[in-house]
């Protein structure tokens, strides 16, 4: 006979724990059960195992039940979550669109005062980027409006530094006194950018009296930045005298010269063709223990013998700074190009764009630039038109420069329709053209003696934006007194001097 013994226990601790607890059985009581229900042996297992059975499938739907409970819920907040993620997504939308639309003045300020901060910090970077200073200023008008905005001196200093550049140092030195009123702190950073503001403007003397008064201002000491600056203030203008000036100013703080301010001046006697004072700063810079020349240096030297046509000085200065460590850049590449496209050494030039290849250098906008002028000059079209292609295909956008080459190209090769092709990529592209690029139109068009088409590049400088210059009407003028037409020169002249009486008080920025 089969017995419940501890040994023999079929159910789980918690089933047994449970049934003792509510029967309370006692060794007499279980006895007196053994007795009463005498099974055979083989009949009580099997009721047994029926019983776990049951009980065990039930448990497995149990938990499968509670899986699939789980996983529904789980379910349920994610479409809720998405759906709280799609609207906070449509609601930042809107509200990106409804600022852009206060920025562009498109309709009424409602709740101008609570724009999105990221999209109008946006359409401020897009305009100090750009230059455009007049829309910068506006933006960062309604920036100071907005609740969330806080002075933050950074701003500023990237605000006055874009309006040196633009030659408005007025207006700079009112952006630093409202940095003043706002709480900023003065710091070296925004006197540097004010300094060069008036430097870039041809205005020394104001520059100089900020520096001194930089002097005499705790923690905002000129030092070899402020000084490179203020020296490449006055390069951009040719004042050379004035270099001399703030180098001796320089040394009389002790404050040496580094590889910027070398650099600096290397690279403007070179333009300036001044090679003695650009071999003597040269010469000194390598004299310097702790100032030792770079790519830029490189850079400078070579495009200055380069661009005056002494090919065989540049060499030796090229394989000079490559013997000494320094690495070649793609700026590198692009000035030697350059240097032997003009000088017309074809196969020099072709031997660089092989080892640009051969090495994986990455073709930018000015070596297309380059390659594509040289062989426009040389009158090779059809290699010319093969990188024009490449370019396009490398999804590189052309530029005006680029246009300018294809359209001088085909009026030396006599081929207008070749020009007519330019138009008709124009139209189905999005390139913002300039006046020097229907200048270079009017000219090849004069030139090819094709009157008619000469006379609708006007009309297209309309269609596009763009007004004429006297640089458009001089060419014009050229072109019809070569053929002796009096009656259009007669009335373009009248034109220049309209032009001339309303175009100077609103000349542009000088970029």
């Amino acid at each position: 006979m089969a017995s419940l013994s501890p040994s023999t226990n079929l159910f789980p601790h918690p089933f047994n724990r449970k049934l003792q607890t509510k029967l309370k059985v006692t060794p007499s009581c279980a006895s007196r059960h053994e007795t009463k229900f005498n099974f055979p042996s083989s009949s009580a297992n099997n009721n047994v195992a029926i019983g776990r059975s049951e009980r065990g499938e039930m448990m497995r739907r149990e938990i499968e039940w509670e899986k699939l409970k789980k996983k529904e819920e789980k379910e349920r907040k994610e479409e809720v979550n998405k759906k709280i993620a799609s609207q906070k997504a449509i609601s930042v939308i809107l509200r990106r669109e409804a600022t852009k639309a206060v920025i562009e003045k498109k309709r009424g300020p409602t709740n101008s005062k609570k724009l999105l901060p990221q999209t109008v910090l946006e359409a401020l970077h897009e305009r100090i980027t750009a230059l455009r200073w007049a829309s910068a200023l506006e933006v960062f008008e309604l920036l100071r409006e907005q609740l969330w905005y806080r002075p933050y001196a950074g701003m500023y200093v990237k605000l006055i530094v874009m309006l040196g550049k633009c030659k408005q140092p007025d207006k700079a030195l009112q952006l630093f006194q409202d940095m003043i009123d706002e709480g900023c702190a003065v710091t070296h950073e925004s006197y540097t950018a004010l300094l060069s503001a008036y430097g870039r403007s041809g205005l020394f003397d104001k520059a100089l009296s900020i520096l001194e008064e930089m002097k005499k201002t705790p923690d905002c000491q000129p030092d070899v930045h402020t000084y490179s600056i203020l020296i490449k203030s006055c390069l951009q203008v040719f004042a050379f005298d004035k270099v001399q000036d703030v180098l001796s100013d320089m040394e009389s703080l002790g404050i040496r010269p580094n590889t910027v301010t070398y650099n600096t001046l290397i690279d403007a006697y070179g333009k300036a063709k001044m090679f003695a004072e650009m071999e003597a700063t040269l010469m000194e810079m390598l004299s310097q223990k702790d100032c030792e020349p770079d790519v830029w240096t490189m850079n400078s030297t070579i495009r200055a013998f380069g661009g005056s046509g002494q090919i065989e000085m540049m060499e030796n200065c090229y394989e000079k700074f490559q013997s000494a460590g320094i690495e070649p850049n793609i700026k590198t590449f692009n000035i030697l190009l350059d240097s032997y496209g003009k000088a017309g050494n074809y196969q020099k030039m072709s031997a660089v764009m092989e080892y640009m290849q051969r090495y994986h250098y990455s073709w930018t906008i000015v070596t297309y630039n380059v390659v594509i002028d040289a062989f426009g000059r040389a009158g090779d079209l059809k290699q010319m038109e093969y990188l024009f292609r490449l370019m396009r295909s490398e999804r590189i956008k052309p530029s005006c420069v680029t246009l300018c080459s294809l359209v001088r190209a085909y009026r030396e090769a006599g081929k207008p329709e070749k020009i007519r092709s330019v138009l008709r990529f124009i139209e189905n592209s999005d390139i913002t053209l300039d006046t020097v690029f229907f200048n270079c139109l009017v000219d090849a068009y004069g030139r090819l003696e094709c009157f008619a088409e000469m006379k609708e590049v006007l009309e297209l400088m309309e269609e596009k934006g763009c007004k004429p210059d006297k640089v458009t009407y001089r060419t014009m003028i050229k072109a019809y007194s070569i053929k002796g037409m009096t009656s259009y020169v007669k009335e373009l002249r009248n034109r220049i001097g309209s032009v001339e009486v309303t175009r100077f008080p609103k000349k542009k920025p000088d970029f």
